[in-house]
């Protein structure tokens, strides 16, 4: 497949269309599977990425892309990358969940170390309140699974 001049129609979920380059949106293992597949493909439907997210996936495509004809230090890439995530947290989740979905490995990287380090080094009460996330057990069930996961704990 002849992929440096082509495009492809992208349609999300939101029935936005985006007519992006098979060179660069090919960082999509999915996408780039079904343009294999498929030769006479003219558009391809995203039913699990809205919009807004897929503009943001295409951004970091775009970027990613460039850097194989235009070489970039390891510093500029990240202070780029620090930037891209510098998203709110139901954004980034949908990233998270759309570089998946479209197989795109280095994204799927830097958004999951993105929340890794949003965890880091805080307690299972902050990371709750951090994420909105409801703790469903009893103090009793809480108590039981501290002591069973004593050994990982820091001394």
């Amino acid at each position: 497949m002849n992929n440096t001049s082509k495009t492809v129609k992208l349609v999300s979920s939101d029935n936005e269309i985006f007519e992006i380059e098979t060179s660069i949106i090919s960082l999509s293992e999915t996408i780039k599977n079904v343009l294999e597949d498929t030769e006479d493909t003219e558009s391809i439907p995203l039913p699990n990425v809205e919009g807004r997210i897929l503009a943001k996936v295409i951004e970091y495509c775009r970027y990613h892309s460039l850097l194989k004809t235009i070489p970039q230090s390891e510093e500029d890439i990240e202070r780029w990358d620090r930037e891209f995530l510098n998203i709110d947290q139901p954004t980034l989740f949908h990233l998270i969940l759309a570089a998946n979905y479209l197989d795109i490995k280095s994204l799927l990287d830097l958004t999951c170390k993105r929340v890794a380090d949003m965890i880091k080094g805080k307690k299972p009460e902050e990371i709750r309140k951090e994420f909105n996330i409801v703790n469903d057990f009893t103090p009793e069930e809480e108590e039981e699974v501290r002591r069973e996961n004593a050994w990982c704990e820091d001394p």
